[in-house]
Order: C-alpha cells, then structure tokens, then sequence
C-alpha cells in the first residue's frame, strides 16, 4: 500500500505514443473500439525506440488496454518490467466513426468538432462516441495515479488524441489548447513531476527513428 511517506516528490515519466498500425497508415480512425496490431513499421519503430531507451533505469511500465500500446513497449516487458494496463489512458472513443474509411463527411465533421473544443464547447462529440470533457475526466484520474506513484522514472504508452488532451490536463491549462500538441507513431514526450507541477523536458521526439544500423 502508497503511503504519503512513499511517494517521492520528483519523478521523470517518458510518455510514447504506439507504434504504426494499418489504420494508421491508411488514415482510418481507430478509437478506443478498434484494437488493432502494430504493422511491420510500427513493429520496427517499437524496436527502434527500444534499443534507443533500453539504458533509461525505468521501474514500470504503464499501458492503456488496447494491444497497439502493449506491443510498442513489449521488449521493455519482456525484459522484466513490470506492466500495468489503464482504461484512463485508451484512444478517445470516435463513435460512428470508428474503424470506417475515410469521407468527405467525416473529415469535416472531425474538423468541426476540434474547431468546437477549441472554442470552449468540451461536451461536443461525435455520434455516439466520447467528449472532450469525459476524456479529460479520465486523463485526470490518471494523473492523480501518476502523482501518488512511488516509482522515480516511468514509461507509459498512450494514444494520439488521448496524450493531446493528457499534455493539457499534466499542464493545468485549458483543454481547448490540446489541439496544438501533435503526436508521431513512437513520439516521444518526457516530463518531470517536481514540486506538484509537471514540467516538459522533451516535445514529440522521433530521434530514435533516426538511427541506422549496418
């Protein structure tokens, strides 16, 4: 049991987007209802950030339930980490949308709702999915966790509109700014909890990506 003695008061926690699926690649939007697999790209990627992160001393590490977010951060895993799953953390729920090709319709209904949580409307969603504000309601119970934790150093794997509302909510500022935060396959964000406050160190870094072997 987390006793207040327990928790330490500073913490570095690297936060990774997962790695390329076949929705990804083809523009479908996946949600929380699609529980896809990482392709060979993405599985290449969650090699690449592994061999690139593997010397960081990490102590946990902490996924949302859907399997792409698994498969990324497997190797760390299967090297004896310790791994916990969170509903708080899975994609946004995209409604009708989920799992369908692409339109016309759908890009510019996509397009509006942004345009509507930017402008402060946080209960806009589309059809019988999820809105901003019941995202942001689960990203802060889970930074409530994040901050009760006694571990120095974490890794946890989320998704793209998941970590664009989970940077708003880590800065206390308002979640209508969340459409600025942009997220590659792999993206890098690592922020220290110091003091209450969480600062960013690093931005949606691919360098990882970057490497070539021979």
């Amino acid at each position: 049991m987390t006793t207040k003695s327990s928790i330490l008061s500073t913490k570095t926690i690297y936060i990774v987007r997962h790695g390329e699926t076949e929705f990804n690649r083809k523009g479908i939007i996946q949600g929380s209802g699609v529980n896809s697999e990482l392709n060979e790209t993405g599985r290449q990627q969650a090699r690449a950030f592994y061999e690139h992160y593997r010397h960081i001393p990490f102590e946990a590490v902490l996924t949302s339930r859907l399997q792409r977010t698994h498969q990324t951060v497997r190797h760390f895993i299967d090297a004896g980490l310790p791994w916990e799953q969170f509903e708080e953390i899975n994609e946004m729920n995209w409604g009708i949308h989920e799992g369908k090709e692409s339109t016309p319709e759908m890009v510019e209904e996509y397009r509006s709702i942004k345009e509507r949580w930017s402008a402060g409307e946080y209960d806009a969603r589309i059809r019988e999915g999820e809105s901003a504000a019941e995202l942001a309601a689960r990203l802060q119970r889970f930074k409530e966790h994040l901050r009760q934790r006694p571990e120095s150093c974490l890794l946890v794997c989320s998704h793209g509109r998941a970590m664009s509302a989970l940077m708003s909510v880590l800065r206390e500022e308002e979640l209508k700014l969340m459409n600025r935060y942009i997220h590659a396959n792999t993206g890098l964000w690592k922020t220290e909890y110091q003091q209450g406050v969480f600062q960013f160190l690093v931005e949606n870094d691919t360098a990882h990506l970057e490497v070539t072997t021979i």
